[in-house]
């Protein structure tokens, strides 16, 4: 029996592990089922190299609990370690390693280290207040070893007896951990840290893990069945993604994983945090940032790298060369995966646009490689259900929606329903409007308006379609000047709430009497102050600019002028401007209930 000290500088290094190793507690059942994996990955190699002799028998890891001694263990028939290698990578290398790791992170919150210090093992006296482990090499002629330590630095060392190769490790938990003889509890963590973990893992006579992941597979070797089975390992409960991208790359940096575009019904099912990362098939973190671009993050699906360097700060993540370049990787593979569905079968392509369309106007903020690709395949949807490209919209309003500066006019609409007489009106004239109504399209149009410098977005109730595209020279009015004048006097009133501006035009005898209309500009700072605080919920206070056109040519004008009755001249003044605003939404409250009674009194008469 060998009894000794470990050799360590650092004074009670075994509080300090307890408390500033992993923030999350549960984690030491990745770092020993990993090493696990490790020990049987090294015997199947040295196997094949002729190293190893022998039948290596059924290569497995069992994890078990024994609630009447207070254990937890975790057992393989991997290499297993010599008493010589015990004292070696227990004592000496994993404690050196402890206290690199000191110096290193000590106060911060680490938790994502996959033994790159050798603390892997030392993660079992987080929960521990005695740990055991039990030993014998794959060696011929090899002793069985046992190795005991109660979190002191003392240690005691000495042969056993042990049937099989390989290593048991065996953890009598403290008060604090009693949670970890729970089967319920110790699965939960097996099933989130080691499902996809290459050797079999046994636990209550039942193996938790799929060892052949999709992801590890080469696309070849998948159907469309197996990519959808495997989404549905991944996420129970959630409907049939649209499609997939493999990534499969080895040079300059290795890299797997399936990344699925969700199906999204609405904008507000948007999930994060739903691409789980991976390294050498060991669960890492569902929080990708930085590694996948961050209008990727709504994607769902796994990656697995070894390069992305786990047990460093995010700040040196964001600056690491090799995540940069997988960044770069994913995006360009996804906008290709776009463009090819998009060249091959446009129609799918245009019936999952609900959902596509969130990815990719997103990218298109976002990220300006993927917008230069992006340009091709985005599209947008008219008021009568037909899809158009960038080019194909510019196209087909070449001849009429430009305006003085030569810019083109997209007139968009954000409700369809509401803004029907708007969008009737320009259909009439020939103008082509597109709908825009998600929860990231007034972001998106700020931001293209930026990007595509000879394109301006314009909401089809900004103004009255003609004076939108700036071509159109207003008809002749049939009123006089003092008609005209006795017109506007009669639209002119006080309006709570409201900064109304009155203009009286020629137009058309088909176009309505009175149009509300809001400045685009206006409205659109106006909704972006209502999203904010402080000086932003000020201005959103501010009452709203609307401007009332009064088409002097329609003959409801003729009929009000000559009205004797002014009280009742008023009313229906009144009412037609308020009809007008109505459509604009901006009729509410007292004024509505106004509105109302004045409509029943009017049809009383």
């Amino acid at each position: 029996m060998q009894k000794g000290s470990i050799r360590v500088q650092t004074e009670n290094i075994f509080p300090i592990i307890k408390k500033f190793l992993y923030s999350e507690h549960d984690i030491f059942i990745r770092e020993l089922v990993s090493n696990a994996v490790d020990a049987t990955q090294k015997l199947k190699t040295l196997s094949s190299i002729g190293e190893a002799k022998g039948e290596l028998g059924e290569l497995r890891i069992d994890v078990k609990i024994d609630a009447e001694k207070g254990t937890l263990s975790i057992s393989d028939r991997g290499v297993g370690m010599t008493a010589e290698e015990v004292d070696k990578y227990i004592n000496q290398v994993a404690f050196s390693g402890a206290e690199e790791f000191l110096d290193k992170y000590k106060g911060q919150n680490e938790n994502n280290i996959i033994g790159h210090f050798g603390l892997g093992f030392y993660s079992s006296f987080m929960v521990s207040e005695k740990v055991e482990i039990f030993s014998k090499s794959f060696r011929e002629e090899a002793k069985a070893v046992r190795w005991e330590c109660d979190g002191s630095p003392e240690f005691t060392l000495e042969e056993t007896e042990k049937g099989e190769r390989g290593t048991s490790i065996v953890m009598h938990l403290n008060a604090e951990s009693k949670e970890f003889l729970e089967p319920y509890r110790v699965k939960t963590v097996l099933e989130k840290f080691c499902k996809f973990l290459p050797v079999p893992i046994f636990f209550e006579d039942q193996q938790i893990n799929n060892t052949s992941p999709a992801w590890t597979k080469k696309p070849s070797e998948l159907t469309t069945e197996n990519y959808q089975e495997f989404y549905k390992e991944l996420y129970p409960f959630s409907e049939a993604p649209l499609f997939w991208i493999h990534l499969n790359v080895d040079y300059p940096f290795n890299l797997t994983g399936i990344l699925y575009f969700p199906k999204i019904k609405q904008s507000y099912e948007i999930q994060k945090d739903k691409i789980q990362l991976y390294s050498n098939q060991v669960f890492v973190t569902d929080e990708v940032k930085d590694i996948v671009p961050e209008f990727l993050m709504l994607l769902h699906g796994v990656i697995d790298s070894p390069d992305i360097p786990l047990n460093v700060s995010r700040s040196y993540l964001q600056g690491d060369p090799n995540v940069k370049k997988i960044n770069a990787h994913i995006t360009k593979k996804v906008a290709d995966k776009l463009e090819e569905i998009f060249n091959n079968d446009r129609k799918s392509f245009e019936e999952k646009w609900e959902s596509l369309g969130l990815f990719v106007k997103y990218g298109m903020m976002t990220d300006d490689k993927f917008l230069d690709k992006a340009n091709k395949f985005f599209v947008m949807e008219d008021a009568d259900g037909k899809f158009l490209t960038l080019d194909e919209y510019k196209e087909t309003t070449q001849a009429l929606q430009k305006n003085k500066e030569g810019k083109q006019v997209v007139l968009y609409t954000t409700n369809p329903v509401q803004q029907d007489a708007y969008i009737q009106q320009a259909k009439a004239k020939g103008y082509v409007v597109v709908k825009m109504e998600t929860l990231v399209d007034s972001a998106f149009i700020n931001s293209m308006e930026m990007k595509w410098q000879d394109m301006i977005f314009t909401r089809v109730d900004a103004d009255i379609a003609d004076n939108l595209i700036d071509k159109t020279e207003s008809a002749e009015s049939v009123l006089s000047k003092d008609e005209s004048e006795k017109l506007k006097t009669l639209f002119n009133r006080p309006f709570e709430g409201l900064n109304l501006q009155v203009e009286i035009k020629g137009l058309g005898k088909e176009a309505p009497p009175v149009t509300a209309t809001r400045p685009e500009q206006m409205r659109r700072m106006k909704d972006m102050a209502a999203m904010g605080g402080g000086m932003a919920a000020w201005y959103a206070s501010m009452p709203d600019e609307v401007n009332l056109t009064v088409n002097g040519n329609h003959p409801i004008f003729q009929k009000i002028l000559s009205e004797a009755d002014a009280g009742k001249q008023e009313k229906v003044v009144k009412n037609l401007s308020d009809l007008a605003l109505l459509s604009q939404g901006l009729l509410t409250g007292n004024n509505l209930t106004s509105f109302i009674s004045r409509s029943v009194e009017l049809m009383e008469q």
